[in-house]
C-alpha cells in the first residue's frame, strides 16, 4: 500500500511538473531602435499581445546597423525572433537570408503598397521621412529664416552650427548626403558630385559628426546645434520633452524612411513570432503606436485616436507628397565603398 501511495505521489508530481512546464511563459526577443521606439512599444503596444498570448517580450536595443550585426553573428542559431530595421538595412538583411516570409494577415493586406517588401519578406510598420530640423530658439534669437532647402546646410551663417549624422552608420546622414549629391547632379549610381562638393560646402559648417541622433537634444539646449537632418517624428518627440526644435520640409523633397519588421529565419518560436508580426501590422497596434510615440501607421485603416494625432497624421501625409524614394539595391551594393570614402575623406 505504501509503495502504491508513493507511486501515485510520484506520478502526480510528474503531472504537475509537466503542466507547469507547459504553462511557463515564453519569451520573444525583438531587436529595435532604443529611445522612443523602445518606450512606445514596451509601454503601449506589446502589453496587449503579451497578455493575450502569455508571452514576455524583451527588447534588444540598438541602431539598425547594430541589430543587423547581431542577427548576422547569430544566423545559425538566432537569439532574436523579430527585428525592426530601417528600410535600406532591412533590404540588405533580406538579401542575406535573415528573414522568413511573413504569413498572410489582414494587417499585411491593409498596408500601403510600398510598405510591403518584395515577396512579403518584411513589411513597414512606421512610415517617415528625413528632412531638416532646426533650433527654433536660436533661429528666433538670430532672426534667421526657416530652412527651405538641403543647401541651407551649406549656408555660411551656420558655420560650426551644423550637426550631421555620420553617413557611414546613420540612415539620416546618408539620406542628407544623397540628397545633396542629387542637387549637385549625381544619383545613387554616381556619388562623385556629392563627395567632391561636400568638404568645401556643408563640411565647412559641421561642428560634429555624430553616430546617431541621441546627442541632438543636448546640443540644441546648449545652443551648439542650429540645423541638422531629422524626421518629423523625432522632432515631435523632442518637442514633447520641451526641446525647442521644428521640422522643415526641403523644397527638393524629403527622403522616405520606413522602419520595417521581419520575422528572423529559423528562430526558436516561429509561429509565435509570426503572430506578433501580424499583430504589429494591425490597425489597433499601429493606432496605439501613433498615439503613444508619434509612429506613423503603414496600415491604411489605422485611425488617429486623438485630435492631436489626427493633425500630425494629416501634416505627415502633406509631407509625403514631395518625398523621394531612393534606390536601395544600388545603395546597398555600393555602400561599403562609400563608407570607406566617407570615413577617410569627410570625417578624417
Amino acid at each position: 500500500m505504501i509503495d502504491a501511495r508513493a507511486a501515485l505521489g510520484s506520478a502526480l508530481a510528474l503531472v504537475l511538473a509537466t503542466a507547469s512546464a507547459h504553462a511557463e511563459t515564453k519569451t520573444l526577443y525583438v531587436g529595435m531602435n532604443g529611445g522612443n521606439f523602445e518606450r512606445t512599444y514596451t509601454q503601449a503596444v506589446f502589453p496587449e499581445f503579451e497578455k493575450a498570448n502569455d508571452v514576455k517580450i524583451v527588447v534588444v536595443p540598438g541602431t539598425s546597423s547594430e541589430i543587423l550585426a547581431k542577427a548576422i553573428a547569430a544566423k545559425d542559431r538566432p537569439q532574436m525572433h523579430v527585428m525592426f530595421l530601417d528600410d535600406g538595412v532591412m533590404i540588405r538583411a533580406a538579401g542575406l537570408g535573415l528573414c522568413e516570409k511573413l504569413k498572410p494577415s489582414d494587417g499585411l493586406a491593409q498596408l500601403e503598397p510600398f510598405a510591403r517588401l518584395k515577396d512579403d519578406i518584411a513589411a513597414g510598420i512606421d512610415i517617415g521621412m528625413t528632412g531638416l530640423a532646426y533650433n527654433k530658439k536660436l533661429f528666433d534669437e538670430k532672426g534667421w529664416a526657416v530652412p527651405t532647402s538641403w543647401l541651407d546646410l551649406a549656408d555660411p551663417k551656420f558655420k560650426d552650427k551644423v550637426v550631421f549624422q555620420s553617413a557611414s552608420v546613420s540612415t539620416f546622414g546618408l539620406h542628407a548626403f544623397l540628397m545633396f549629391n542629387r542637387i549637385k547632379g549625381g544619383n545613387e549610381a554616381n556619388v562623385e558630385p556629392g563627395f567632391k562638393a561636400f568638404p568645401d560646402t556643408i563640411g565647412k559648417n559641421v561642428l560634429e559628426y555624430i553616430p546617431n541622433s541621441a546627442k541632438i537634444s543636448e546640443m540644441v539646449q546648449t545652443g551648439e546645434a542650429a540645423i541638422f537632418p531629422l524626421t518629423p517624428t523625432a522632432v515631435s518627440t523632442l518637442k514633447e520633452k520641451g526641446i525647442p526644435v521644428e521640422y522643415a520640409q526641403p523644397k527638393e523633397g524629403s527622403v522616405v524612411l520606413m522602419v520595417a519588421e521581419c520575422v528572423i529565419a529559423n528562430n526558436s518560436e516561429a509561429e509565435l513570432a509570426q503572430k506578433l508580426a501580424a499583430y504589429l501590422l494591425s490597425p489597433e497596434a499601429q493606432a496605439k503606436a501613433l498615439a503613444a510615440g508619434n509612429i506613423v501607421p503603414s496600415n491604411t485603416t489605422a485611425k488617429a485616436t486623438t485630435p492631436v494625432a489626427e493633425q500630425k497624421l494629416a501634416t505627415f501625409h502633406g509631407y509625403m507628397k514631395s518625398a523621394i524614394t531612393l534606390d536601395w539595391d544600388v545603395i546597398n551594393a555600393r555602400r561599403p565603398e562609400w563608407n570607406t570614402r566617407w570615413n577617410r575623406m569627410i570625417e578624417r
